[in-house]
């Protein structure tokens, strides 16, 4: 199955779990395991050629003018990610549909859990830097969902808060990193930095991009000093902290070390920087989870603590330390995602986590004591179970590295480390499931479906399994690690095996597991030194830095953005004219090569119109009415100037824009007092005349200066006008230009006019039924109402044309490709047949024959215009190329089928849509000012109602 494919499924799908949520849980979950098993299967297609060694690519132009391709690769390192972030994602979706409550919308948790999956499939399978980084914002994101998907608990929206802060700061971080590295190398592909090691080493900006990239991967990682995120976001249901915290998303920025170990690994600065923050955090992590009564928040500082230990591997810059990472990377998802769902099902059966209120749990559930008791024998680094391997090797390591000189160092911190983590693998063990049962259970306590343990107990047997045959696995980890290492290192000599002899890493191994057990039998004197010791919380802190940063930035931005306009318009002017004069003053302005034109009386007329109708706007804007007035005269006056120089494309557009917006804003102006209140003081008017009146004039020395020389470097338009026809099959260039050569932004454009229209909607509709709905209510017109609303000659009238205006519209629409015309321009005169009847007949009238609703014309029109660019892709084209050719059917004679004619269809649908979507909320404003509720506004005469006429008579 192609790259492309298997990042695009979990996206796709994400669509389906919403449509599926009310055909019930089952139904959804199922939808959403089948999009990840067949994402699975897609990896597994490629299983033989990474087995082989090879590297699976795929390509496609992204941004071609800078370089940038849409590439992807897979080799072993991301194969195995991409199975541990899909396999377990099977496992989390058959836990979470028994585990969620029925009042859970079990679509939307899939849905983002979907995104997410997509992500971070997204982030291991990435050649291109830029494209990692997109995916590596959007597991911030789609985590940030998850985390907060229980919005009813503050915790829940809190922790999502923290989590989203702190990962996208050092997203930020890693971003600039990344460019350096693209930067150095020249390239922003994975596969040609990798190969670039002493180039990158060699440069001064190596130490920057290597601290910048390390805090990414610190942040997602939760390193010290950032490490607090991770346990608040334990507030999140338990299926997101199994998925999230145990095995994909925290092993991002572990990923990442292991991708960029063969360029940035070596170094003094990372071994250092990578084993220090490493070591801290494994100590520190596995302190903290000893005390911790939560068993999800003992279960977050280990996973804390995990992966400082894998940090601190690939810090030794070693291959034998990197063999060991990638081996406790794999035996660490198996262990802490079964631990995690163990105490999902504990909190969901005795609905509390709390282990002071658990303990005696062996016999009243079995089957989770079992499960839960291996995972976390394995995770204390108990022989016969996975984490004892990697942990041994972990400790093999440790005796070989020396830190600041000092060879005892690293190996008595990881002894320290491995110490504390059997000792809350042991209390986990003991004070949950062992000792006498209680009575004051929150519920009683019994086993889950299997649905519930069915999964964990899957991941217990692949911990078991490990452990006692880890030959299985030997080379598949001796493979992933060939590809971490990428040359830039020779395969370590060593052998995953449970007996190594009478090594220094067993003795230390011993220590560790005894010094647990002695901390178990000591727990609580030392848990009444641990609450009487002063310590900092982490949480405090961030949330002062927090609070630190909005009063600086409140301080910086409350002067300069105090939501003044003309304070915003006077400084870019004055910057605009400021920066123009010293160009001007600096450099060199050439000769003259082009003549003036003489002006004849038509076009002196015309600008002074134009000059009468702005002076007007500035002398008479206070009047809202007669303001309106001159800005459609000016706006016509510019119609008129667009047709004199040859472009009536952008005539017809002036034009019908004007009528529209004039309709929308009168209608607009009906809830706005007639005369604009005077607001600045006449100093500051003072200074707006200045500053308006010098940007005016640069403004002008600009174009006049500019006219009269020719341009040094060729005009585009010359690309246009030459390939116009025989590149997007149409002689109007600019509709060609607007459906073919700028598609995109056209595209962009309807989205935009949709979003616009919907806002004016939603406003609407806040103010219909918020505190404003008394005022519309209670309004009176300032003058009494005409007798006739609807005048019989202009309902005749406008019937009349709506045939005749339809048709012209069409006629636009199809002409527009070769002649003046196009979608835009036939939407709006479209919009103008429909907006004269709902004035001539009224809303209701108009409104009872409406068959589609205005929403769904606008999405319409973007799905058109969106598909019909995606069209383009199967047949190996950018995205909204357009094609054409000519039919011939008899009896007519030969014409021309473009799809650039549903592109224009698309903006068509979005035009008209957007416009009767802003006279619709306009006019329900107006009807509720005007008329009382129960009556039917606009198609009667209010002042006729109250005398007893007929409700609802009139056009």
């Amino acid at each position: 199955m192609s790259l492309l494919l298997i990042v695009a499924l979990p996206f796709l799908g994400a669509l389906l779990p919403g449509i599926m949520n009310q055909a019930g849980r089952a139904a959804c979950a199922g939808v959403t395991f089948t999009v990840s098993l067949a994402a699975f299967i897609g990896l597994m297609t490629n299983l033989p050629a990474v087995m082989a060694g090879d590297t699976v690519m795929f390509r496609a132009d992204w941004i071609p003018a800078l370089g940038i391709n849409f590439t992807l690769m897979l080799d072993a390192l991301g194969f195995f990610f991409a199975t541990l972030i899909l396999g377990i994602g099977m496992l989390i979706i058959t836990y979470g549909r028994f585990y969620l409550a029925r009042e859970d919308n079990m679509g939307e948790f899939f849905t983002y859990l979907l995104l997410f999956q997509g992500a971070m499939v997204g982030i291991v399978m990435s050649d291109n830097i830029l494209l990692l980084l997109v995916f590596w914002e959007l597991t911030s994101l789609s985590s940030f969902l998850l985390i907060g998907y229980w919005k009813h608990l503050p915790e829940g929206r809190q922790g999502a808060r923290m989590a989203l802060t702190v990962t996208g700061m050092g997203g930020l971080a890693m971003i600039a990193g990344m460019l350096i590295l693209g930067q150095i190398v020249g390239s922003y592909d994975l596969s040609v930095i990798l190969q670039n090691r002493e180039m990158i080493q060699a440069d001064p900006l190596y130490l920057p991009a290597l601290i910048l990239i390390l805090l990414g991967c610190f942040t997602k990682s939760a390193q010290f000093p950032f490490h607090f995120w991770l346990p608040h976001a334990m507030a999140a249901p338990t299926p997101v902290s199994a998925y999230l915290h145990s095995a994909t998303m925290v092993k991002a920025g572990i990923f990442l070390m292991a991708r960029m170990w063969p360029v940035l690994s070596g170094t003094p600065e990372w071994f250092v920087i990578v084993t220090t923050a490493g070591l801290i955090t494994m100590v520190l992590g596995a302190l903290i989870a000893i005390f911790k009564h939560d068993l999800k928040a003992l279960l977050a500082f280990s996973t804390v603590s995990h992966l400082g230990l894998i940090t601190m591997l690939l810090g030794t810059g070693t291959a034998f330390g990197a063999m060991a990472a990638v081996f406790h990377i794999m035996n660490h998802a198996t262990f802490k995602a079964a631990l995690f769902m163990s105490a999902g099902i504990i909190d969901h059966e005795a609905h509390t986590r709390d282990i002071r209120r658990l303990g005696g749990l062996r016999t009243l559930m079995p089957i989770t004591f079992v499960i839960a008791t291996l995972a976390a024998l394995s995770m204390a680094g108990i022989p016969l179970l996975n984490g004892f391997l990697s942990k041994e090797m972990m400790l093999e390591e440790a005796t070989h590295t020396v830190l600041f000189d000092t060879p005892w160092l690293v190996p008595a911190l990881a002894v320290i480390g491995s110490l504390f983590s059997a000792a809350y693998c042991f209390r986990l063990i003991g004070h949950t499931f062992l000792g006498p049962k209680r009575d004051d259970y929150p519920s009683k306590p019994h086993d889950p479906p299997f649905g519930m343990w069915g999964p964990p107990a899957l991941l217990v047997v692949l911990v078991v399994v490990i452990g006692v045959a880890p030959f299985l696995v030997a080379p598949a980890v001796k493979g992933i690690t060939y590809a971490v290492l990428g040359g830039a290192a020779e395969m370590p000599y060593a052998s995953i095996k449970i007996w190594h002899g009478l090594v220094p890493a067993l003795y230390m191994s011993i220590a560790a597991v005894v010094g647990g057990l002695i901390l178990l039998a000591l727990f609580n004197p030392l848990l009444r030194l641990w609450d009487a010791a002063p310590r900092p919380e982490a949480k405090t802190i961030f949330d002062a830095v927090i609070v630190f940063f909005v009063r600086v930035a409140k301080v910086l931005t409350h002067p300069l953005h105090n939501g003044a306009f003309s304070r915003y318009a006077a400084v870019m002017a004055t910057t605009v004219v400021i920066a123009g004069y010293y160009a001007w003053t600096t450099g060199t302005l050439s000769a003259p090569t082009r003549q003036l034109q003489p002006a004849g009386g038509i076009e002196i007329a015309g600008w002074l119109m134009l000059l009468a109708a702005t002076l007007g706007m500035v002398f008479l804007h206070r009047n809202r009415l007669l303001a309106l007035v001159l800005i459609g005269i000016v706006g016509l006056m510019v119609s008129i100037g667009f047709v004199f120089f040859s472009a009536p494309d952008l005539a017809m557009t002036q034009i019908t824009v004007e009528v529209v917006t004039t309709i929308l804003l009168l209608l607009a102006l009906n809830f706005l007092p007639n005369e604009t209140p005077v607001e600045s003081s006449l100093l500051r008017r003072v200074r707006d005349v200045g500053v308006g009146v010098v940007g005016g004039l640069a403004a002008f020395a600009m174009s006049y200066h500019f006219l009269l020389r020719d341009t040094v470097a060729p005009s585009i338009s010359e690309f246009h006008l030459a390939n116009s026809y025989k590149g997007g099959g149409g002689t109007n260039v600019v509709n060609v230009i607007l459906v073919d050569f700028r598609g995109f932004d056209t595209f962009g454009e309807i989205i935009v006019l949709g979003i616009a229209a919907v806002l004016i909607y939603a406003l609407t509709e806040a103010l219909l039924n918020g505190p404003v709905r008394a005022k519309l209510l209670n309004r009176k017109p300032d003058k009494p109402l005409a007798g006739d609303m609807h005048p019989t000659m202009m309902v005749v009238l406008t019937r009349v044309l709506m045939p005749v205006i339809m048709m012209v519209a069409f006629y636009i629409f199809l002409r527009g490709h070769n002649e003046p015309g196009g979608g835009f321009i036939a939407g709006l005169v479209a919009s103008i047949g429909l907006v004269m009847q709902y004035m001539a007949s009224g809303y209701n009238w108009a409104t009872a024959r409406q068959r589609y609703p205005h929403h769904g014309v606008i999405g319409a029109g973007v799905l058109v215009a969106g598909l019909t660019g995606i069209g383009s892709w199967f047949v190996g084209k950018p995205f909204l190329t357009s094609d054409f050719t000519y039919v011939r059917i008899p009896p007519f004679e030969k014409f021309e089928l473009a799809t650039a004619a549903l592109f224009d269809l698309g903006v068509f649908l979005a035009v008209v849509g957007a416009v009767m979507l802003s006279l619709d909320g306009f006019s329900r404003l107006a009807r509720r000012a005007h008329v009382k509720e129960s009556e039917h506004a606009m198609d009667i005469n209010p002042q006729r109602s109250q005398t007893g006429s007929p409700e609802g008579q009139g056009a």
